[in-house]
């Protein structure tokens, strides 16, 4: 933790390594709540938001808001404010509940349900400080966006009426770490902040994909880069407007995001369908489809190819296929009924490019498990991609919709990766010659096509095949 993450504040920035600084530091918060010297009432540092001010300690703040008149040069503590005069307008206080409690009102009542709500959302602040003074100084931001979400739960419950004339109001009551929804323990996972960033734990690996197209712009592989340094917590941007992408830079409390989770329950083998082949059997769920198009070939996708796979060169086109699918809405197996066959993949999360600088999903592989705001885990499945331009409507999945949006990554976390202010291109193989000629890489910037729905599958049927038989 430095000074740059609170460079927006007044006030000395102290690390506490021993006594001496440990002493410093209580001096410092002395000053800044109570005076410098405890004989003035200024803290010793300049007005945040009026710099031609001298600060007024934080005790004598609410001493001017009970007079009604600022502090000016000369006034003491024992003199009291008499500067310009503060206008209050008392009538403008809600009449909250004098201490409010969880225990004033019955379990599964609109106001506790509320105030369990805003419990947890305050535990989580707390959560993120202590995460970030003690390893993850970048969670910092995160902690005081959330602190927005705290406010707005704070101003809703005071909109609600109590008894006798007053509202309800937040309670500030602990949840013991044992209750919470998800911010317990060091394991790998990724958790979903209400409408807000997702918070990754256990120092998850973080690299970019690129995939590699065709000169017609086919889907044919995902080339891996260089990995993304992080700290072993750290928090990914959800909204899609971070200035700092992959990462949350807090902004997502700027322009309020709606970040309602709308992914459905029902397990994978509920919802799949099943084709069979020679020797294969694919499984797909049509919801789970980002339209990455690997199941799209140049003229056959594999809905057509699987009456062919009694060649084993095309049987095995299609587990190639199914393999590079980033979201796993399709797999297969030997046979209908038989174990799912998986590529072997890290734990990891891989920040997805397409073509032609196209920002896609995160893809998060291995099995690292992905919890909703409310503590609920998401089925654990070796392949998921999850929503990161803030549009899916199958939130925190993708679905797609970057494409639609032509979302971009310009962000300040590309720096360095290619031309600032210019989308990093795609990378595209192309036959240089002859059968012997193999491949050559090049570089190229096009329009991007507009999405195709996987499969050939027609808009807004999911993917479905029109001989598909219903999975178990």
């Amino acid at each position: 933790m430095n000074a740059g993450h609170f460079r927006h504040t007044a006030g000395r920035l102290i690390a506490v390594d021993g006594l001496d600084s440990a002493l410093a530091a209580l001096e410092e918060i002395v000053e800044q709540g109570e005076g410098t010297a405890r004989g003035e009432v200024w803290d010793g540092d300049q007005d945040v938001f009026h710099p031609e001010r001298d600060e007024v300690a934080h005790y004598y703040r609410f001493q001017e808001l009970k007079v009604g008149r600022r502090y000016r040069r000369g006034d003491t503590p024992q003199s009291g404010p008499t500067g310009e005069a503060i206008s209050v307008d008392l009538a403008g206080v809600r009449p909250m509940r004098r201490n409010p409690r969880l225990a004033d009102h019955a379990p599964g009542s609109a106001i506790r349900t509320a105030q369990e709500e805003f419990n947890h959302t305050y535990c989580a602040v707390l959560h993120l400080l202590e995460q970030a003074f003690n390893g993850s100084p970048k969670l910092l931001a995160v902690a005081t966006g959330t602190m927005y979400a705290l406010k707005a739960q704070a101003q809703a419950l005071m909109q609600m009426p109590d008894e006798e004339n007053t509202t309800a109001g937040p309670t500030f009551e602990y949840v013991p770490p044992g209750l919470r929804r998800w911010s317990v323990g060091d394991q790998q996972r990724i958790v979903v902040l209400r409408d807000g960033p997702y918070i990754v734990y256990g120092g998850v690996p973080l690299r970019r994909k690129r995939k590699i197209v065709s000169a017609e712009n086919n889907a044919l592989t995902w080339k891996t880069g260089e990995p993304l340094e992080t700290e072993d917590t750290y928090a990914l941007c959800r909204c899609g407007h971070s200035g700092a992408k992959p990462f949350c830079d807090r902004t997502h409390a700027v322009i309020g995001f709606d970040g309602t989770e709308t992914a459905g329950e029902r397990p994978y083998k509920e919802l799949q369908h099943v084709h069979d082949g020679v020797g294969i059997s694919a499984q797909r769920v049509g919801e789970l489809c980002i339209h990455a198009a690997f199941c799209l070939g140049r003229t056959t996708p594999i809905a057509a190819m699987l009456a062919d796979t009694g060649d084993s060169d095309v049987r095995s086109g299609v587990m190639g296929r199914i393999d590079h699918c980033p979201s796993g809405s399709y797999s297969y197996a030997l046979e209908r009924g038989g174990d799912t066959i998986e590529p072997d993949l890290p734990q990891a999360i891989s920040v997805l490019e397409e073509e032609d600088g196209l920002a896609s999903a995160l893809w998060v592989t291995g099995g690292v498990p992905v919890l909703r705001a409310d503590g609920r885990p998401l089925e654990p499945r070796n392949r998921m991609t999850l929503c990161r331009c803030g549009h899916s409507g199958n939130k925190p999945l993708c679905d797609g919709t970057h494409r639609e949006i032509g979302f971009r990554e310009e962000g300040p976390a590309r720096q360095g990766e290619h031309r600032q202010g210019s989308p990093a291109p795609s990378v595209r193989a192309e036959q240089a010659g002859g059968a012997s000629a193999g491949r050559r890489l090049t570089t190229s910037k096009g329009s991007l096509p507009p999405a195709r729905p996987c499969d050939g599958a027609s808009a807004g049927d999911e993917g479905r095949w029109p001989t598909a038989h219903r999975g178990g």
